[in-house]
């Protein structure tokens, strides 16, 4: 297994944290955060890069809030600023991570989506349709709080076993820790 210890310098470059402002506004240009954190782009992006390499960024405290659709799940949002941080440092990390991931797992993976799944789905259905002989079973499911029952001692663990750059870590460590300060769901933590 590659091991890789100099991400720090890549992952707080301006150009970094330009495309990872942009990621995190897509879809999102109207909300008044953004449109706040854009008329002085250049200044908070300096600031959190300032932040980064002087080791003093906080996450701030995820906000809370219950959704219905159809069913009721908690979300934690993380402040905009915080996910700005969030991709670049996904920035730096997927491309490190995703050939070890499993070939159908496609929520949040670039080439994946839910389209996607629906047309591996159909595959895998014309497979079973196709041969009168088998039956085929689909099994749905969803783990209750997935996010909030990871072990994140072992998650960061295996982050370790691959980056070896204790800045990095520091970093991955800071976000892991404060999406479970409030005990409620991180699933939009990164998102």
């Amino acid at each position: 297994m590659k091991i890789y210890t100099n991400l720090w310098r890549h992952l707080t470059s301006y150009p970094n944290l330009e495309l990872a402002f942009k990621k995190a506004r897509k879809r999102k240009t109207k909300k008044a955060y953004i449109q706040e954190f854009e008329k002085n782009l250049d200044d908070n992006l300096t600031q959190l890069q300032l932040e980064l390499n002087f080791h003093i960024y906080t996450p701030k405290p995820l906000t809370t809030f219950i959704i219905r659709d159809p069913k009721t799940r908690k979300i934690s949002k993380a402040d905009f600023r915080d996910r700005v941080i969030h991709h670049a440092l996904c920035n730096v990390l997927e491309p490190l991570f995703d050939s070890n991931f499993i070939h159908d797992s496609y929520a949040n993976r670039r080439g994946k989506g839910t389209l996607k799944a629906i047309q591996r789905f159909d595959q895998f259905k014309r497979k079973v349709y196709n041969k009168t002989t088998q039956k085929g079973y689909v099994l749905k499911g969803d783990i209750k709080h997935y996010f909030d029952e990871i072990d994140q001692k072992i998650l960061i663990e295996i982050i370790e076993r691959k980056i070896k750059d204790t800045k990095v870590l520091w970093l991955i460590k800071q976000i892991i820790h404060n999406s479970s300060a409030k005990g409620g769901g991180a699933s939009e933590v990164f998102r």
